[in-house]
């Protein structure tokens, strides 16, 4: 088989497990850096592979308008034009069209709308969706969805999730043909659950989705979208049972040190998310004690590193008084610096979740992390 996935060890509902693709195998659970047009930002592929990075993720609907998709086939996909011959996951771009887009129109066919570079008029469908993804030739591939705010209302959340239930269908219809085209990329098609903070509406989309084909994954969409954590973790544990317990779970666009532990501990595989690039160039650093504000006078003279736990470049060889004389001096080492380091810090983080469940010690071992690190005073 191309892609499986094996469930190794457990603790709760938390697991370890082995996802194994064409590229490469996968240890869960991840996190997997965000390279949304085809660079981590500020990082090297090399910079990845030293922190141990198994996969990464890239954005359909920002390479489709630049480069362009075609231009990345014809460049020999993504791996061969970004340098890195790891597993790759693509999103479809549903998030990006409802929420950069500065106008778009949802019909049954897809959505119509405008560029937020340019203004120029797009249109996606789940059909044009499957060949932007094809061209591109990540392993991974995300259907087309319809993505509204996580805390919307039960009538807007079923639209919503019953649309992207029926866009499913169109999608894998479309994969499978595109894929038995020769010469296609050996791709897997993941399926997204929908339905917002409604528990009926979650457990109707997982259960629909899981009796509608034989997938090598699943993912759960629409939260970290304005909802309150406590409803996200709920949600977590409404599919818990819906979902089944051989395939590897993507929370999608979820990535604070909190959130990834939560997830784990709720039977999650697999995370992505763009804040450790995003708040290392606004000077944030994530540690075990909580986030650090490099902004912060307080560390003007401070010789310890970002976090003295980290094994990171950044925290084997610079102090917090360099860092933060790099940020407030607008020099672009010090935003590389910082986003090398949140990266690489949610990386380990899931490296020793996933060592505490292969022990069964994890409830234990969370519990207390998760107490040290709310507990740390808020830095300013």
């Amino acid at each position: 088989m191309d892609f499986s996935f094996e469930v190794q060890a457990t603790d709760g509902r938390a697991r370890a497990g082995v996802f194994r693709t064409p590229r490469g195998v996968v240890e869960t659970p991840v996190f997997m850096p965000v390279g949304t047009l085809a660079s981590v930002k500020s990082l090297d592929p090399d910079d990845l592979r030293a922190m141990h990075a198994q996969i990464i993720l890239a954005n359909a609907y920002h390479l489709h308008l630049r480069p362009t998709d075609e231009l990345v086939r014809q460049m020999g996909g993504l791996h061969r034009f970004m340098a890195w011959d790891a597993p790759i996951l693509t999103d479809s771009g549903g998030f990006q069209v409802f929420s950069l887009a500065s106008l778009n129109n949802v019909t049954e066919d897809g959505v119509s709308f405008k560029s937020h570079i340019d203004g120029s008029a797009r249109h996606f469908t789940p059909e044009s969706v499957m060949q932007i993804e094809t061209n591109l030739g990540a392993d991974v591939i995300m259907q087309f969805d319809h993505v509204i705010p996580g805390q919307s209302a039960h009538s807007a959340s079923q639209d919503a999730s019953e649309r992207s239930l029926r866009w499913l269908a169109r999608c894998q219809t479309e994969f499978d043909r595109l894929h038995a085209i020769e010469g296609a990329p050996r791709q897997t098609l993941f399926p997204i659950v929908q339905g917002g903070i409604h528990a009926d509406l979650r457990r109707e989309a997982a259960v629909h989705i899981a009796g509608a084909g034989a997938w090598d994954g699943f993912a759960i969409g629409g939260l970290s979208v304005g909802e309150e954590k406590p409803a996200m973790y709920e949600m977590l544990e409404v599919c818990d049972d819906a979902i089944p317990r051989d395939r590897p779970r993507y929370l999608m666009g979820v990535g604070f040190p909190e959130d990834l532990v939560e997830g784990v501990a709720r039977g999650v595989d697999l995370f992505d998310c763009v804040a450790p690039t995003r708040m290392g160039r606004n000077g944030a650093a994530f540690t075990a004690d909580g986030r650090l504000n490099l902004r912060n006078a307080r560390h003007r003279t401070d010789e310890r590193p970002l976090d003295e736990s980290c094994g990171c470049a950044a925290c084997r060889r610079f102090s917090r008084a360099y860092i933060r004389h790099l940020f407030v001096t607008d020099e672009l080492l010090g935003l590389r610096l910082l986003s090398l380091h949140n990266v690489h810090f949610l990386i380990a983080l899931m490296r020793r979740a996933r060592a505490a469940v292969r022990d069964g010690t994890f409830h234990a071992w969370s519990r207390d992390w998760l107490a040290r690190y709310h507990s740390a005073p808020k830095s300013p």
